[in-house]
């Protein structure tokens, strides 16, 4: 595979940011969730730049630098989780744009919502379930789970907005002082 020296310049970049953002997340408690959702979205600039395969070879390269370097396991494997959804969530998008027209698009919209809402669970439902004593530290009752699982929902469509307005907005901005 040849990868250009820009593109390789850029990918260390954003994966030093990547790592910065997963260590940081264990220094700043209280930032945590905000810096492992800014770690992800490179992810997903990193595809939207460069195509599928450099950013799958971008996420496992930070999930595994993460895991030499970052003190808190956790944190890296809950960047694993927000990269991994993001690296769907771009693929889909790419998919689903091949076929849509004027007259489909909104069912289009549709089905990729829906995608979204079910990988995110694929990845959400069975952490919660599977993981209550190590994210809480105790079993939880079934009224307060399902608290928890409501608020991962509503806790995805502000992460996907966020990630929307950082691809549109802020990387606009930033990727024509990086690529001229």
């Amino acid at each position: 595979m040849h990868v250009s020296a820009k593109k390789m310049a850029v990918s260390g970049l954003l994966l030093a940011l990547t790592e910065v953002c997963i260590v940081a997340g264990g220094v700043l408690e209280t930032n945590t969730l905000f810096l492992l959702a800014a770690a992800s979205y490179f992810v997903g600039i990193i595809k939207r730049e460069f195509g599928g395969r450099i950013a799958a070879a971008f996420y496992l390269a930070g999930v595994l630098l993460g895991m030499i370097i970052a003190p808190n396991k956790m944190y890296v494997l809950t960047y694993a989780a927000m990269g991994l959804y993001i690296l769907v969530i771009e693929w889909v998008w790419e998919w689903l744009g091949r076929s849509v027209t004027q007259e489909t698009a909104s069912k289009y919209k549709m089905i990729f919502w829906l995608v979204k809402y079910l990988v995110f669970n694929v990845l959400y439902i069975p952490a919660v379930l599977l993981m209550q004593e190590l994210l809480f530290g105790r079993q939880l009752e079934i009224r307060f789970l399902l608290i928890v699982i409501l608020a991962g929902q509503v806790g995805l469509f502000l992460y996907d907005y966020a990630y929307g307005y950082v691809q549109a907005k802020i990387w606009n901005k930033l990727r024509g002082r990086l690529f001229d």
